[in-house]
């Protein structure tokens, strides 16, 4: 009934400022994010992060009810500001302290944590510095991956470097809809780059300070799909693939950027020095694929189109598609052979409709994606483990606390946790197997 291999690991995720508030106590520094939040007009109705769920001082609870659940391990990122408030130079013991208190309590309860390094809440310090286009962040990321191996490497076994490089350089640098929202085509390429180039360095540090730490990147994927055969929407697809799907991927494997995209971008390549695709390409022990939807792709040279999607929508106005779960695996297996691939971020958001523990849309999007899961396990895929996003209701960044991806509601008021009934789906998927659908 199940389909999954024994050792298949089950679990949820979650990022620091998204959910652990306490944004000024125990000595953290501000991050981009605090800015970009406290700045009138960047986010839905002025909300912040600076409570969220306030998991700071609530983790032991967050930590009972996976257990509870039955979780096989957590993905959580560290606030790189919590550690090192100037982004370099002086650690901030108490914010280590509060990450081994987490990770020991994981333990406890016998649920291994799997780290993320950067989920986005770069210190402003490096910001004002030059932030993600300057290379000198790459060299600080390094020195700060290896302060936090240095901590915690003898009990945590899986860390990854950065989450998603492609939403940090455009939305932050190109659209300008993230933190720190500037809006600089040129800059947005340059902090790509140096996002691979602190991922390679990151992955130096944490082999020299513990090698026994299993060691990878996240990255974000979506099936490009062309709005209709004209051989225009096509191309178009074919471009959207390179600039999203291949451009990181590629050369963590060894492949270059793919040249159509860098022409298209119009990058002049002067961030990338002697030496840097090799260090970029340096092996790693997994990877991970973050996956919500496809994106149909209309060429910009034909007249407008309106796009009928095949299936329902979620909240955040994405499709529900999972069909491209098996497109992505496939794809990145494609690229990267037997190395083990987790899925590490998959979920939907779904308004609440009177009792806020009921969410039968979320439980169908969370089985119809894992039994994508199972045929791309079925197809060859190394696929090792799955983390739905996400445990809490949270933060959802520009969004706001307005939609909610929770399999844990999240009163906001006051903060009380209730089980919803896509986190006992995913208990049972984990105790007793996938059902039929």
């Amino acid at each position: 009934m199940s389909g999954f291999p024994e050792g298949f690991v089950w679990g949820a995720a979650t990022a620091a400022y998204q959910i652990e508030g306490a944004t000024d106590v125990d000595g953290r520094g501000p991050s981009i994010w605090d800015r970009f939040t406290h700045t009138p007009g960047r986010v839905s109705n002025g909300e912040t992060g600076d409570v969220a769920c306030d998991h700071y001082h609530r983790y032991r609870e967050d930590v009972a009810l996976m257990a509870q659940l039955g979780l096989d391990a957590y993905r959580f990122s560290v606030s790189w500001p919590r550690i090192l408030p100037d982004g370099t130079g002086r650690v901030n013991e108490a914010g280590l302290d509060f990450y081994d208190r987490l990770v020991d309590e994981l333990l406890a309860h016998g649920i291994s944590p799997h780290l993320t390094l950067y989920h986005w809440d770069l210190p402003q310090a490096l910001e004002n510095a030059g932030g993600w286009p300057a290379r000198s962040t790459a060299e600080a990321f390094a020195e700060y991956a290896g302060v936090v191996v240095a901590r915690l490497g003898d009990r945590v076994r899986h860390v990854a470097t950065v989450n998603e490089p492609y939403v940090v350089s455009d939305h932050g640098y190109r659209l300008g809809s993230h933190a720190p929202g500037r809006t600089d085509p040129q800059a947005a390429l340059a902090a790509a780059h140096h996002l691979l180039v602190a991922h390679g360095l990151a992955v130096q540090a944490l082999r020299a300070a513990a090698p026994q730490v299993a060691t990878g990147i996240v990255l974000n994927f979506h099936p490009a799909h062309p709005a209709t055969r004209h051989v225009l929407d096509q191309e178009a697809a074919m471009l959207a693939h390179d600039q999203v799907n291949r451009w990181f991927l590629d050369p963590l494997a060894g492949r270059d950027y793919p040249e159509d995209a860098v022409r298209a971008w119009g990058w002049g390549r002067e961030e990338v020095l002697d030496g840097d695709l090799e260090l970029i390409a340096a092996p790693i022990d997994f990877l991970g694929v973050n996956y919500y939807c496809r994106h149909v792709v209309r060429s910009p040279l034909l007249p407008p189109l309106e796009v009928e999607l095949e299936g329902e929508l979620t909240e955040m106005g994405w499709e529900v598609y999972p069909d491209g779960l098996v497109e992505v695996l496939e794809f990145v297996a494609s690229r990267t052979g037997t190395l083990p691939l987790y899925v590490t971020e998959n979920g939907a958001a779904y308004p609440v409709d009177g009792d806020p523990t009921r969410d039968p849309e979320r439980v169908s999007f969370l089985h119809r994606h894992f039994a994508a899961a199972r045929t791309a396990l079925e197809r060859g895929v190394p696929l090792r483990g799955y983390f739905v996003w996400s445990l809490l209701d949270n933060f959802e960044w520009a969004h706001g606390y307005g939609h909610r991806f929770g399999i844990v509601h999240v009163d906001f008021d006051t903060l009380e946790r209730r089980v919803r009934d896509s986190g006992r789906f995913l208990a049972a998927v984990a105790r007793d197997g996938l059902p039929p659908l």
